[in-house]
Parts: structure tokens; sequence; C-alpha cells
């Protein structure tokens, strides 16, 4: 299960001939893909019905229409039940790899508990990755064994940070499942592959091609791409630190991670690049050039603070869920099952929401 991030850019790329529109709302980019950290498949869906509840009590139902249906949750269990069917063990379990204190428990409960309604007959487990190296064993078929019983999937929600590795038994855990037949969301493969550097190199000329071929769907692919730089030692690896010097507010600087909150914007970034300019450490990030969004007036409630709120500036990030099984040699099933749509205010840099910096909201869609 994987979500992409894209935000509009304010700035059209096109020339007029190029965009039917040419208009300001004409060009998706995108942020990056999440793996592990592709949260709120509950709380997404849920936030359409919070503000279809508002709009009642505003006395518009009418307007109602205007928010796409969403159905996340339920598309992205179907992806872990359709891979526990794959498997093909009656007997298998399925395991959720949680963090030691969950914050985000609400959004991770109500996918067990949809499995649950959905396929009651399958069992649930919720453990750390310190209880996988203290609980499970791997058998002569190389199957993962929880309480006896196969583990069909693993469902990572926990992982993705270094500190999620405090000692080699989280690491043993993690290759342990690994080595294993359970089929994993994500695999190891799949969670490097949505590293930054791994998106940056997508976007490199020729790159897409080879795994797509050319034509017009990969174009439209590499036009979602904004300006994506890698910081190696290399020719253009020192073009892109001085670019990053000369105009820092025209870009980000991003490391290898998930989960929102590492980001580096504006005078720091050229701070941060004179720091690392000789070491490997700038290897570890690359530079992108910042989106520009559309700014929308709204409201952020927020507890304490005051009522009525404010009109502010707001920007938003849409997450596309998506949805694939396979192997090396074959799709079983590729989708898109749903979204989430996170709005923070315009001045901010970061927009979590798990980090507390951005809030979860709906599309509300209009003719332009």
């Amino acid at each position: 299960m994987l979500r992409s991030d894209i935000m509009l850019e304010s700035r059209c790329p096109h020339t007029e001939n190029q965009c039917a529109k040419h208009t300001p709302y004409c060009s998706w980019k995108q942020v990056e893909i999440n793996s592990i950290a592709s949260g709120f498949g509950h709380l997404g869906p849920i936030s359409r019905e919070i503000q279809s509840y508002i709009l009642r009590q505003l006395g518009h139902p009418d307007l109602i229409k205007n928010m796409p249906e969403n159905k996340a949750l339920s598309g992205l269990c179907s992806g872990i039940t359709d891979a526990y069917d794959l498997f093909g063990v009656p007997s298998a379990v399925i395991l959720f790899v949680v963090e030691e204190v969950s914050y985000n428990i609400c959004d991770q409960r109500f996918h067990e508990f949809e499995i649950a309604e959905k396929r009651p007959d399958i069992m649930v487990h919720r453990k750390t990755l310190n209880e996988i190296y203290e609980e499970t064993c791997l058998n002569d078929k190389k199957q993962l064994v929880l309480d006896g019983r196969p583990v069909a999937v693993v469902y990572y929600r926990s992982g993705y940070e270094p500190a999620q590795y405090p000692t080699q038994r989280e690491w043993d855990a993690r290759l342990r499942v690994e080595r294993s037949t359970a089929i994993k969301c994500p695999s190891i493969q799949y969670q490097l592959a949505g590293t930054k550097k791994v998106q940056q190199a997508l976007a490199a000329p020729g790159v897409l091609e080879q795994f797509m071929g050319a034509g017009t769907t990969t174009n439209r692919v590499r036009d979602i791409f904004t300006g994506l730089y890698s910081l190696d030692f290399d020719e253009s690896g020192e073009r892109a630190v001085e670019m990053g010097l000369k105009d820092a507010e025209k870009f980000v600087l991003k490391p290898q991670r998930e989960g929102g909150g590492h980001n580096v914007y504006g005078a720091d970034i050229r701070d941060a690049l004179l720091r690392m300019r000789h070491s490997r450490e700038r290897a570890a990030y690359i530079l992108m050039e910042r989106i520009v969004p559309p700014l929308v007036s709204g409201y952020v409630i927020r507890p304490g603070a005051t009522i009525p709120p404010p009109v502010v500036d707001l920007v938003s990030e849409l997450g596309i869920f998506g949805v694939i099984i396979g192997t090396k040699d074959k799709v079983f099933h590729n989708r898109q099952v749903g979204h989430m749509l996170r709005t923070k205010l315009a001045d901010a840099n970061e927009g979590g929401v798990a980090a507390g910096l951005g809030a979860l909201d709906s599309p509300y869609l209009i003719d332009v």
C-alpha cells in the first residue's frame, strides 16, 4: 500500500500551445511517495463525514455532492485481505507492526476493525518489533510463525524511523520478517523505492523509459515531477549545491526519511549545504524545487483558540492511496483506492498531521 502526495502548482509550466487551459491550476506536482508512513486511510474518509455534517448544519446539504466519495479504508483493507488470500493458508494470521507508543492508533485500529467486519475469519495481531523478536520464529518452510500459526501478511505501521530500531533486536526482527514467506506491506525493496533518492533518480532523463517505455503515458508521469537534483559528489551534484546556495528559497532540502518533519527550508538550506558541502552526509539528501500551491481562504479550529477563528490563507496537499500486489514477474492487483487531504497555514513549511503541523480536510470540487 502506497500513498502518493501531490500539490497543485500555481505556476503553469506550459506554454499556451501546450496547455488547453493555461491556468495556474492545471498542473499537479508530486511531493513524495510514502510506504510505511501512508497513514490516514480511516481519518481521511471520516473528514468528509465531519464536513458533510457541518454543511447540513449550515443549511447547505446540496453542496455535499461536491466532495468526492472516499472509500480509502475499505480499499486499503481489501488490499490486505487480497494479499492474505494470495498467501493461501486458511489458518494464517495478519500481523500489524506497531510502535511501542502509537499516537496514530485511532487511524490504525480502524483498519483492524474493517478487516474484522469484512473478514471475520481472519485474525489480526498487533506487535512491536521487539515483540516480534521475542514471539516469532521461522519454520522449515520459511513461514513466519506467531502463536503456532503462520503469518500471511505483515503490515508495517512502524519501522520507517531510525529511532524505531533502538537495539539490534529490532533489526533482527525486521530481518526475520524479510526472510520469511509472509507478504510484506511494504517489503524492504518497496520501502527503499519510496526514498527521496529513488524519486530523484526516476526523474532523471531516460530513466522512466526503462520501466514504462516511451510514449504519452510516460510523459504524463514525468509531468508530475518537479525539479529533483542529486547532491552526489559529481558535476551535477556540485551544480545542485550552487543552485541551493544561490536561491535557497526556491528549494526544499530532503533527507531519506518518511513521516514528515525532517525537511530543510529557506535560509536553513544555505546553512546546511555549507556545513555538509565537503561531507559525505550531503549525498544523503536531495534538492527539490519548491512547489508554490494556490492559496485558499479558510478557518483553522484549534482547542483553546479564539472563537470565531480568523480567516487565514491555507494550502493543501492531496494524498492518493494505491494498492499494488505482485512479484518480480507478475502484478496481481494495481489500483487506486481513495485519498486524503491535508491543509496547513500558507506560511508553515511542514504539514504533517501527526506532527501537529496540519489538519485533515476534504476536497471540494468546483468548475474553473
